[in-house]
């Protein structure tokens, strides 16, 4: 596994791209509160010194003198001597499905710990199938969606059923918002780039899963009523819509992971949704939802998708990114609203909940702030409390890897806060 003799507590791999520049930050602030030792990686000397000079100037930090290491992902060699310098890899070269898998080769056969900030179900899943076995064998730890996707999802999920106390969680929903105070949002191509390629492939994962999960998902124990795929939520006061993200694989996957291992008793129905303000935005959404699925169902439609997005997108993806101060003026919320019983009884079948609480993550901007500080405390936590993961290695999720450790409590030291709006028990609770 990734020894304590190694140069580097924590390695930046893609420090240049958009979102690797805030991570850069991110890790420059946390290392100084950690004592840990850093190094930043990528193709060009030039460009990743530049970073480092523009993250002084953001941090108040001198980072002129962080150490460089030059690796590509065409080269597995280079790869193999970044990895072999660091304990835990911080992946940050997307989309993950054209450039993922050479990098959690190099870390596994190096003995270093990998996380990635992947929304990409497809390549998240093929790498549990093809590679958990030999990370189990190196002691190592490959832990995907350390990022926006999905931590907030899977710690919410944690938070939800620790506030049950002695009760028993049966069914959990996800409202998503994202708020901006100058009421422009705007993210990197990049993001855009990872969904286009992720859903062009989602044909691929109904026979990943059949490999992954022999067994299906056992019945809920009790079923919400199904949602449309428009629908005013009165108690958000905000129109939502299906969140096509990977949060909910995800959870799904941790959840798949607590049956086995004992932690959970029965299965957890999730479902997570997009909130807007109007039914206006509402409608664009769906229209841009359906635009960008019938665009990547086909080879030219895939290419003017990758090459226009801020048309494609209605303004929301620009190759640019957003500016700084988009970035500092946009925030989120997320709504869990959580239904199940106030006492455990494993025998209980079909009896409608009588338990309702409703807990809620703020933070900052999802991409660019939230993102760098939910992967940053997710190395922290592998680096001072492995202990808590009680295993040895794997690809694994998040609620999988973090369940047991401080992972929330760290999280709200550094801007994401984790509050109880409402805590009910009446005869019984259904929407």
């Amino acid at each position: 596994m990734a020894d304590r003799d190694r140069k580097f507590d924590l390695i930046v791999f893609g420090a240049t791209g958009f979102t690797g520049q805030y991570t850069v930050d991110e890790v420059a602030r946390v290392a100084d509160e950690e004592h840990l030792t850093w190094a930043v990686a990528g193709r060009n000397m030039q460009k990743l010194q530049q970073v480092l000079s523009e993250a002084s100037v953001r941090t108040g930090k001198d980072l002129d003198e962080t150490p460089i290491i030059i690796a590509d992902t065409t080269s597995p060699t280079s790869l193999e001597e970044m990895a072999k310098q660091g304990r835990v890899i911080l992946n940050v070269v997307g989309p993950y499905n054209l450039y993922g898998e050479p990098v959690v080769r190099a870390c596994i056969e190096a003995g270093t710990h990998h996380l990635d900030i992947s929304g990409e179900s497809q390549y998240l899943e093929k790498m549990q199938l093809l590679y958990n076995a030999k990370a189990k064998e190196n002691n190592v730890f490959i832990i995907g969606s350390v990022g926006f996707d999905s931590i907030p999802a899977e710690m919410g999920l944690r938070y939800t059923i620790q506030q049950f106390k002695d009760g028993q969680l049966t069914n959990l929903e996800s409202f998503v918002s994202a708020h901006s105070t100058t009421g422009d949002f705007t993210a990197s191509s990049g993001t855009f780039e990872s969904a286009v390629y992720g859903y062009a492939r989602k044909s691929e994962l109904k026979s990943l899963r059949q490999s992954l999960f022999s067994e299906p998902m056992p019945d809920f124990e009790y079923t919400l009523p199904k949602r449309g795929n428009l629908f005013y939520n009165k108690e958000l006061n905000k129109w939502c819509l299906p969140f096509v993200g990977s949060d909910k694989p995800v959870v799904y996957r941790t959840i798949r992971d607590h049956l086995a291992s004992g932690k959970l008793k029965k299965p957890i129905e999730f479902n997570n949704y997009f909130c807007v303000g109007s039914l206006r935005t509402a409608m664009l959404t769906v229209s841009l939802f359906l635009v960008f699925g019938l665009f990547t169902s086909f080879s030219l439609g895939r290419s003017l998708l990758l090459r226009y997005p801020h048309i494609f997108s209605f303004g929301l993806f620009k190759k640019e990114g957003p500016t700084k101060k988009q970035i500092d003026a946009q925030t989120f919320s997320m709504t869990f609203i959580g239904y199940g019983y106030d006492t455990v009884d494993t025998s209980r079948t079909n009896k409608t909940p009588n338990k309702k609480i409703t807990a809620r993550i703020l933070g900052p901007d999802p991409g660019y702030i939230t993102t760098p500080i939910c992967m940053t405390q997710s190395a922290v936590i592998l680096l001072r409390e492995q202990d808590k993961i009680n295993r040895k290695g794997g690809v694994l999720t998040p609620g999988a890897a973090f369940w047991d450790t401080n992972l929330i409590q760290r999280l709200e030291k550094h801007q994401i806060k984790f509050i109880t709006v409402s805590n009910d028990s009446s005869d019984e609770h259904k929407d």
